[in-house]
Parts: C-alpha cells; sequence; structure tokens
C-alpha cells in the first residue's frame, strides 16, 4: 500500500486553498455578469455552481451515512445538517487534514501511534478521506467547471470583449480541471495493489492528454454554438443520452440504493460528455477508440459547417486562429493518450473483493466500516 506522503499533505491544501478561490471568483464573476445587466450569464454560472454543489452534498452524506452505518444518529443528523448548507466537503477537508496530518508527519513518532491506530491503518485513513475528495471534485470539474469555461469561452467568442474577470475564470477553470484530473489519478494510483508511485512524467502526459483534447472539444462547441445555439444544445444532450446508455449497459455498481445508482450514471453520462472515463475497470482500447474517433468526426464537421455555412469567415484571423488551436489540440492530445497507454498507464485494476471492515479505536465510538468505493468508481 502506497503511503500518504508531506507532498501529499501539501498538495491537499493547495487543493482547499484553490476550492475556496474558486468559490469566490465564481460569485465574482457572477456578481460582475449582474451589475453589467448580463443576467442570463449571471444566473447560468450560479446555476452550474448549485448544481455541481448540491449532487456533491448528496453523494457525500450518502458516504457518510455508509461508513457511519450503526453510529449515533446524532451525529448523522448534524452531518446532514452541514451537508444542506452545502457545506459537507468542509468536514471532507477537516477529516482529511487531520488524517493526512497524522499520517505525513506524526507516523514516525511512537507516542502518536497506538496500538489500535497502527501506521498502515493511519495511512489507509488519510488516503480514503482523500480518495472521496478526488471522487467528489471529479463531480463537480465536469458538472461546473468544465461547463463554466464553456460558458467563458463563448461569451469572449461571441461579443469579443476582454474582461480581467473572464480571464481569472478561465484561469481558474483550467486549474480546477487539472488538479482534480490529477488527484483523481493519484488516487487511482493508490487504490492500486503493488503500483508505482504516480510520478512527475505520467502526471504531465496524462494532464496534458486530458486538458488538450477537453479544449479543443469545448472549442468546438463554442464554435457550433456561435453558429446555432439550438443545434448545440441538441448535440450536448444526444451526447448526453449515449453516455448514460452505455453506462447503464456497463451495469454500474457504485452506490447501494437505486435512485444514488441512477443519480450517478446521470453525472457519468455528463462526465461522458467531455472526456472519455472507463466506468467499469476494463479493457477500453475499442471503445476509447471509437469515442475520440467521433469527437475528432464532430470536431471537423463543425469546421467544414464553417467553411460552407459562411465562407467569409474562414479570412478572418480569430477563425484562423481558433481552427489551428482546435486541430492542434485535438492531435497533441491524441498524441499524448497514444503515449500515455502504452507507456504510463495502470493496467491492472483492483480485483473485486469483500469491503474492508476498519474499526475505529478511539474509545467511546462504535465500530466504523470503511467502504472501498473506488474499487467500483469511474476508472482511467
Amino acid at each position: 500500500m502506497m503511503k500518504f506522503t508531506k507532498q501529499n499533505f501539501c498538495f491537499l491544501v493547495g487543493g482547499i486553498i484553490i476550492y475556496v478561490v474558486d468559490i469566490g471568483v465564481d460569485f465574482w464573476v457572477a456578481r460582475k455578469y449582474f451589475c453589467q445587466e448580463q443576467y442570463f450569464w449571471s444566473i447560468s454560472i450560479l446555476c452550474f455552481r448549485g448544481l455541481s454543489s448540491s449532487v456533491t452534498q448528496i453523494f457525500s452524506y450518502e458516504w457518510f451515512k455508509n461508513d457511519w452505518e450503526g453510529t449515533d444518529t446524532g451525529v448523522l443528523k448534524w452531518i446532514f445538517l452541514v451537508h444542506l448548507f452545502q457545506c459537507g466537503i468542509f468536514i471532507r477537508y477537516w477529516f482529511a487534514l487531520k488524517y493526512g496530518c497524522q499520517a505525513a508527519f506524526k507516523q514516525n513518532s511512537s507516542r502518536d501511534v497506538s496500538e489500535a491506530d497502527p501506521p498502515n491503518f493511519i495511512q489507509k485513513q488519510a488516503i480514503d478521506a482523500v480518495t472521496d475528495i478526488n471522487m467528489l471534485r471529479i463531480f463537480k470539474t465536469f458538472l461546473e467547471t468544465t461547463p463554466q469555461l464553456f460558458i467563458q469561452i463563448y461569451i469572449l467568442l461571441e461579443h469579443g470583449k476582454n474582461n480581467f474577470y473572464q480571464y481569472a475564470a478561465i484561469i481558474m477553470s483550467f486549474c480546477g480541471i487539472s488538479i482534480s484530473m490529477v488527484d483523481y489519478q493519484i488516487s487511482l494510483r493508490k487504490s492500486l495493489p503493488d503500483k508505482d508511485e504516480f510520478c512527475m512524467l505520467p502526471k504531465l502526459v496524462y494532464l496534458s492528454y486530458k486538458l488538450l483534447t477537453i479544449t479543443s472539444w469545448i472549442v468546438s462547441i463554442s464554435l457550433i454554438t456561435l453558429l446555432s445555439v439550438k443545434s448545440s444544445v441538441v448535440l450536448l444532450i444526444f451526447l448526453w443520452i449515449c453516455g448514460f446508455i452505455w453506462t447503464l449497459k456497463q451495469h454500474t455498481t457504485f452506490c447501494k440504493s437505486k435512485k444514488m445508482e441512477y443519480l450517478y450514471r446521470t453525472v457519468v453520462g455528463v462526465v461522458l460528455v467531455f472526456t472519455f472515463f472507463n466506468i467499469k475497470g476494463r479493457k477500453t482500447k475499442f471503445y476509447i477508440s471509437i469515442y475520440y474517433a467521433t469527437h475528432t468526426v464532430v470536431t471537423l464537421g463543425i469546421l467544414f459547417v464553417y467553411i460552407f455555412w459562411k465562407p467569409s469567415i474562414i479570412e478572418e484571423i480569430r477563425f484562423i486562429f481558433l481552427c489551428i488551436l482546435t486541430i492542434l489540440s485535438l492531435v497533441l492530445g491524441i498524441i499524448f493518450l497514444v503515449v500515455y497507454y502504452r507507456c504510463f498507464h495502470a493496467t491492472a485494476y483492483c480485483k473485486p473483493q469483500a469491503c474492508l471492515d476498519e474499526v475505529d479505536g478511539e474509545a467511546g465510538q462504535k465500530d466504523r466500516v470503511e467502504i472501498d468505493r473506488f474499487k467500483n468508481f469511474i476508472m482511467q
């Protein structure tokens, strides 16, 4: 089992800072649009923020309920209230900081490690706490951050106004996507037995693959939205339906209840609109090839539509730049994808096994069951 290191703890603290700053930037940008009487964009940003927050709170509370089954109901009621006020993620960050500090800084001190809490148990607590956060951040990334990146790019293309707060929102979106992608992949590696640490080169290759393909796709959607908002909406809904149906056919078993499982599949359908994830941890060479081949065809189709529908636009420098950016990002992204899967991909996934029961050794508390959720989560 991999260790939770001081570097991991620093990344955790950095993630908290980015999360808080991201919330502030969202409200700041929404306020700016509102003051400029651009109410639609202001409401859209707040709606995406509210949607992602609500979904992550629902999953977070459900996981607390599963993990703490059989414990004091008063504690769960308090946790429910915190999640109701959209602050559940901060409870998870508090646990992650608590366990992470013990694992990274105090595990070598004999006086800080009791017989009831051996070093391996402390490490597992820290890794489990951070893994839960990273799974929730994946949901947030594709329910809020990526759509907001699309909105900001579309506004820049449509109105041609360059404001500092727009660039701030775009930068924060890229930072949020980058951190959530890398942290998710790190959690995946830590959940796999006998796997090497996810070092710098694989991180950069993986991050380049994700960011470049997502950027190309978002610019493509922005371009089709400029031509016809209805066409863009229809395309996105169609892609979500395809992703949702594929998720249904995979017979995912991530949640205990059917209602939560359908919510999970709905969210994964949204994720699949923007990037590929392996839902069941199986070999995906065929599926990922189909996925990015489809993205390539749609992207080229959008560019050809522009050429035949609005031939005058091909003389504009902006369109030429966007074409180069879109195609170059897609080609480089696929190249990094091939390099990652050939050289750095974790080819062995966790084997199905019974959930591990971990006993909380603190006096006065009942046994706590820690559910190994990640083995049924979206893989890669």
